[in-house]
Parts: C-alpha cells; structure tokens; sequence
C-alpha cells in the first residue's frame, strides 16, 4: 500500500469502509498486531473470545481451529508468552460504547502508560453511542458527520492515529466490486483524512485476496471510483494478511 502513498499517521482520521464479512475488521486487526506500536482497540462488533484467537493465530501462524481447540480446552498457556510481548496493546469489548466511555478508556491508557495510544481503532464507528439522535435518513448522516468530526479531533488531541471501520451503502454490501467514495454509508466523505474501501476476490481454496481501494488521500494518491487498489492475500487457515506481491 506504500506504492499508492497511504500511510496511517498519528494525528489523523482515516475510515475502512467494507460490506459484513468482507474482512475490514481483519485488516485494522493485522494492522494493530504488527504496527508493533501502542494501540487501544475498542472491539464491540467482536467478543473476547473472536479477537484472542484471531490475534493469537496471526501472530503464531497456527490454524485457528487449533487455537480456539486450545482454548477451549483450557490449554492455552503456551501462548502466553507471545502474547504478552504485545502488552502495549489493549481491547475495549464494551458492544455500545459512548463517547465519554472513549474518552475514560483513554485517559485510563494514559495513566497506565504514560502516553495515548498510537493507534486506536474503533470497529464499528456506528456502535458508539453519540449525542445526535439517529431517527432518520438525515440524522443518521448528521450524527455520523458528528462523530468523525469527534474522531478526528480526539486524533490531533492525543496524537493517534484514529481508524474507524465502518458499512457501505446496499449494492455494495457483498463486496465483491470496487467500492467508490459514494458508497461510503452516509456518503460521510468530508472529515477523514484518509478512506479505504475493501472488496475481495474469493479463491478455490477456501482463501481470498482483499483489494483496498484509497478513495480519499489527502496526503498521496486517490481514486474515488474504486477501481485502483492495492492487493492483500488472506490466509484463512491463520487470518493473516500478506501483500500479494510478498514472495513469503
């Protein structure tokens, strides 16, 4: 993705938009575990359970099947130590978190850490719980346009880089085509710095390739029709995520 000058800085906004199971959720993941930087992730579209084994698979490679087995069958200790080499990074599972919960959890990190998180993603932007009421078309657009406007400040305020994941509009939603800007739900193009969209091409081998579209770079290349993009092998037996270019 550095070829098309897309670059996650601290200070800034970006939006991963992407239909249900399409894998935007996996990619802020990979991207969380192996930025090897401070990160606070607000989780409340997955449970505890869903992003222990995902992120224990990516950063061991062992099938999941086999660490959820683990799991469950309360033989888990021998990952323990790898996973706590990433202590600096924390999950929030609160499933309707409100803005001052965002803002406690942190101020919390800070206190623990002694600085705000580098990166903080937050999956999915339309789970918080804002203060404009969504009972229409309209203030459904007006209160997601609040809340980037709230993302992009808390950015520059601490010094993270805030990713929020977020749905596209219906023809969309199988994710199997390019994605342009308009079809970002709530057309919500304005505040971010940065807007991926993601579609992927399913393979014979119960795998896929995620296509990460940049419609909107304030700092490098664009495309808003979706049609450039940038290519991610998934591996589904361990949810990495490889450049398709990468010879490992």
């Amino acid at each position: 993705m550095a070829r098309q000058e897309v670059e996650f800085r601290r200070g800034e906004f970006s939006l991963v938009a992407a239909g249900p199971g399409t894998g935007k959720s996996l990619f802020a993941l990979n991207l969380a575990l192996h930025g090897n930087i401070p990160v606070l992730y607000f989780s409340a579209d997955s449970n505890a359970a869903t992003q222990l084994t995902r992120s224990t698979a990516i950063l061991t490679g062992d099938n999941i099947r086999d660490v959820k087995a683990k799991l469950l069958g309360d033989n888990f200790d021998q990952y323990m130590g790898r996973l706590n080499k990433r202590w600096w990074i924390r999950f929030d599972y609160d499933a309707r978190p409100t803005l001052k919960d965002i803002e406690l959890k942190l101020r919390s990190y800070f206190e623990v850490f002694g600085m705000f998180p580098h990166l903080t993603v937050c999956d999915n932007i339309t789970n918080v719980v804002g203060d404009t009421p969504a009972d229409s078309a309209e203030g459904f657009t007006f209160g997601l346009e609040a809340m980037c406007e709230y993302m992009s400040d808390m950015a520059r305020v601490t010094g993270s880089h805030v990713l929020a994941l977020h749905h596209v509009v219906g023809e969309f939603s199988d994710g199997l085509a390019p994605i342009p800007l308009s079809g970002v739900k709530g057309k919500i193009g304005r505040v971010p710095n940065l807007i991926l969209t993601i579609h992927k091409e399913v393979d014979e081998m119960d795998g896929a390739i995620l296509h990460v579209s940049p419609c909107k770079n304030r700092e490098g290349f664009a495309d808003p029709s979706g049609n450039t993009f940038s290519s991610l092998v998934f591996n589904a037996s361990n949810m990495q995520l490889t450049d398709v270019e990468d010879p490992l």
